[in-house]
């Protein structure tokens, strides 16, 4: 058993998105990642998939999720289920910054364009 102190976590920034891998292959684990996400108000993740399936549970914020393209509103305690290879977006739609924790079932959880090819994202590196 492990316990982590997550403010000796790395936060990792993208435009509008502070990252942080909470846990991962890098800790032992070979079939789950676990984020914290904070996005900025307006700020948006890329339009993307993942090959894994990807819980995202709201803690603070509200937005809107395009999954598959259709477009949902959500607010703060709500949950997401993402299934693999589909394609969607979260965004920031509230006043205030969004926070997140998601749970991916594959680690490395890798990121892909919708024409399949891999986005470069820092915490992957």
């Amino acid at each position: 058993m492990a316990v982590i102190d997550n403010t000796t976590r790395k936060h990792f920034h993208v435009p509008g998105i502070d990252h942080q891998t909470l846990a991962s292959d890098r800790d032992g684990l070979a079939r789950l990642e676990v984020w914290s996400q904070t996005l900025e108000p307006r700020a948006e993740t890329p339009v993307h998939y993942h090959e894994c399936e990807e819980i995202v549970v709201v803690l603070e914020g509200s937005g809107r999720a395009v999954i598959d393209g259709e477009t949902q509103e959500f607010g703060p305690n709500s949950t997401l289920i993402i299934p693999p290879r589909v394609v969607h977006q979260l965004v920031n739609s509230g006043g205030g910054p969004m926070q997140l924790i998601a749970s991916l079932s594959a680690s490395p959880a890798h990121v892909f364009a919708p024409d399949g090819s891999e986005l470069s994202v820092p915490w992957l590196q």
